[in-house]
């Protein structure tokens, strides 16, 4: 699927997350990788065969909820 030079990690890498986006889709949560791999704001993921990468935040962070962005100066 990829056509990249160098090409992009496949889905079945560990680093698949290094492929390009193709698709984004920001107001929904979601994007598409050239890998053929859906990513999602929460950090989980659904790869080409159907497998469910649960969400893989490190350890002790939450995100801000709506009230609690705060913008640089």
């Amino acid at each position: 699927m990829c056509t990249h030079r160098p090409t992009c990690p496949t889905a079945a890498h560990t680093d698949r997350d290094a492929a390009r986006i193709v698709a984004a889709h920001p107001e929904q949560g979601w994007s598409l990788l050239c890998n053929g791999t859906v990513v999602f704001d929460d950090t989980g993921e659904l790869l080409p065969d159907g497998e469910i990468i649960p969400p893989h935040r490190p350890l002790g962070t939450t995100p801000p909820s709506r009230g609690q962005l705060t913008v640089a100066a």
